[in-house]
């Protein structure tokens, strides 16, 4: 299960440093540019081994390349005799020599490559997926073949540089028995019915996108096409016996969603939007243009809960796979962003109380992941265990460093920045330094130490104070501390809001918290009954502030 959606889910600065400067766990090679996946699969009934031929369109960047490398788990005993045994690799005509060794099929080229040659491979391979495809009865007990890989499970069952930085299109031409309908990404090009009682399905996606987000369903579906949005089509998939609850539950609000994010980001890149039930996946995974939901998504009833999976799982079509993180060490570019964005679309639909809400449960999962974890840091360091890649920070602290940026920069600014962001990165990759670079340049202020506290570093910010007002100088004083005990320190502005005897706010006086202990005096001409600090919510942190009698 990839992601169920909860909503409601030191003075001195240090540098970041981008992923591609340091030593990556995994081997990228910026040589070689994948341009296109041709996976020709082979499904049946009979045994849960697949069979593939694969063409891969290459392009290389550089002379002098002697091999091309790829994932693919190789079958063996270790994983119960599951995993791909490939039986040949053709170039041009040419049978090409090749070893597939610790999961890596290395193909030796006939020749050394030059700048910008094109070359295509055809790998024909064979077995049982360990995972990555899974061949399983759903909850009807209907055999069903659904892909389920994220983060880095395509290498399972399909040859490809299985990491986000290499996108590239995709084609899934699949013969499967004739009572089976297939899905997968970007636009059916062909559905045929072969004379063996087999139907042939061809897909084609014609936007790069990254492998985790390649999608094959295989099952049998009932299948609503709801309309378009701007000539695209809105299509949902589900199981037959859940068609009515189905079709009732993902009409909305996919086409409110597909029209806010367009108009307030930039322009949908693919060339559907597919809502899919499938039972490869626990809640949501945003597949490109073709979006899986777990056996269970389909109620009825169009609940909040999976109302928020469906519009988080759309905002990742522009965050995660439009602009797709260049490393897996910058995952909160995806979920944090896709939390956050879910949230402003809530806000632009159901209202600001609604968005509140949102941010206080996203609270309450940051506030109990730290307390076991007080160091952990949103960016990570060269990440090598793939079952850490996500927590409830890249997610749900992600959203909040995303909120209080905005906070910091202006509503203007922050939206000017985003625009800006996809723009330059829509369909290729992004980093953190990236983004940080996007969002100076649309606010014109140095973001250094806002990214570094916030994203490279660990802890929580608590607030400890008191205010007073001398009716007499009709002056108030306000003494504030950071106390938290983690370490941490962090450089925020801050709202304090002052209200009067109606208690109804009155005043937003500005401070600047840049020290571990401040302490301010403004005038004031009345006499306040109360005063709080970050009364609109802009600052992810706890504050015990009283008046001071």
């Amino acid at each position: 299960m990839k992601f169920c959606l909860i909503l409601f889910a030191v003075t001195g600065l240090i540098t970041p440093v981008s992923a591609d400067t340091l030593t990556d766990n995994y081997p990228k090679n910026p040589k070689i540019d994948a341009i296109n996946y041709t996976f020709r699969i082979s499904l049946s009934d009979v045994t849960d081994e697949i069979r593939v031929r694969e063409t891969i369109d290459i392009r290389y960047l550089a002379a002098g390349v002697t091999s091309l490398r790829l994932d693919l788990i190789k079958a063996s005993e270790k994983l119960g005799n599951k995993g791909m045994l490939v039986s040949k690799v053709v170039s041009e005509g040419e049978s090409l020599t090749f070893t597939h060794k610790n999961d890596v099929l290395t193909i030796q080229l006939p020749a050394p490559s030059s700048h910008n040659q094109k070359s295509s491979y055809t790998i024909s391979y064979k077995g049982i997926p360990a995972t990555g495809l899974i061949i399983a009865n759903n909850k009807y007990d209907d055999r069903t073949f659904f892909s389920d890989n994220w983060p880095n499970k395509a290498r399972n069952w399909l040859a490809t540089i299985d990491h986000p930085y290499d996108k590239a299109s995709c084609e899934f031409v699949v013969t499967a028995p004739g009572h089976y309908q297939v899905v997968s990404n970007g636009l059916m090009m062909e559905e045929t019915n072969l004379a063996n009682g087999m139907r042939l399905t061809h897909w084609k996606q014609s936007v790069p996108i990254a492998t985790w987000l390649y999608v094959l369903g295989v099952a049998r579906f009932a299948v609503q096409y709801v309309g378009d949005f701007n000539g695209k089509s809105i299509q949902t998939w589900v199981y037959p016996q859940d068609r009515e609850a189905g079709f009732y539950d993902f009409a909305i609000p996919t086409r409110s969603a597909l029209e806010y994010y367009s108009n307030q980001v930039g322009p949908f890149s693919y060339e559907k939007l597919a809502n899919i039930q499938s039972n490869s996946v626990g809640g949501g995974m945003e597949a490109a243009s073709a979006i899986l939901y777990g056996d269970n998504s389909v109620v009825g009833d169009r609940n909040e809960r999976w109302r928020n999976v469906v519009i988080h799982e759309i905002a990742h079509q522009w965050f995660g796979n439009a602009v797709t993180e260049y490393d897996w060490d910058d995952v909160w570019l995806s979920e944090g962003f896709a939390t956050y964005f879910t949230l402003l679309f809530i806000a632009h639909q159901y209202g600001h109380d609604a968005f509140l809400e949102g941010l206080a449960k996203s609270k309450k999962r940051v506030d109990d992941f730290y307390r076991t974890h007080p160091d952990y840091r949103i960016v990570h360091d060269n990440l090598s265990d793939m079952s850490k890649v996500t927590s409830s920070q890249t997610y749900q602290k992600g959203s909040w460093v995303l909120h209080m940026l905005r906070g910091v920069v202006g509503t203007d600014n922050f939206w000017k920045g985003i625009r800006s962001y996809y723009k330059k990165y829509k369909d290729a990759n992004a980093t953190t330094a990236d983004f940080r670079r996007e969002m100076e340049e649309a606010s014109g202020m140095n973001l250094e130490y806002f990214f570094t506290q916030w994203l490279y570093k660990g802890g929580a910010l608590k607030y400890k104070g008191t205010w007073h007002y001398n009716s007499q100088k009709k002056e108030v004083t306000v003494l504030l501390d950071q106390v938290q005990t983690d370490g941490s320190f962090f450089k925020m502005p801050l709202e304090l809001g002052i209200y009067g005897p109606d208690q109804k706010q009155h005043h937003i006086k500005k401070l600047q918290m840049d020290e571990k202990s401040k302490q301010y005096t403004f005038s004031l001409d009345f006499v306040p009954e109360k005063m709080v600090i970050d009364p609109n919510s802009w600052v992810l942190m706890d504050a015990d502030f009283k008046e001071k009698h």
